[in-house]
């Protein structure tokens, strides 16, 4: 079963982009584990002290495995609030259903 962990991280405005560039090592060792299948750490394009979380994961194990050895971010910047949940994944598929079938030939 995969496991997303996704959400959004509210730091000071001003700090915002020195949040983000103080996680890409992180975020470059974390996507060469194995059993990583994406993660970004990225500024919002909407509002000014967000940062938006996205790590998808092949299983717990997976995860589990990385948060043991994961480095710690190379900033500090204090997160005013965060809104983060781990989700377990039964299933996944397309986003709108299946693609339609073309009858060109």
């Amino acid at each position: 079963m995969t496991v997303i962990v996704a959400g959004k991280v509210y730091v000071d405005p001003g700090e915002r982009d020195r949040f983000v560039a103080g996680h890409r090592e992180l975020v470059l060792r974390c996507r060469e584990r194995p059993g990583c299948l994406d993660l970004a750490i990225s500024p919002d394009p909407v509002e000014p002290g967000r940062v938006n979380l996205f790590e998808y994961w092949e299983s717990e194990e997976a995860l589990a495995a990385w948060r043991a050895i994961a480095p710690a971010p190379a900033v500090d910047v204090e997160i005013t609030d965060d809104q983060v949940l781990k989700h377990e994944v039964a299933s996944s598929g397309p986003p709108f259903g299946e693609p339609p079938h073309s009858d060109h030939h």
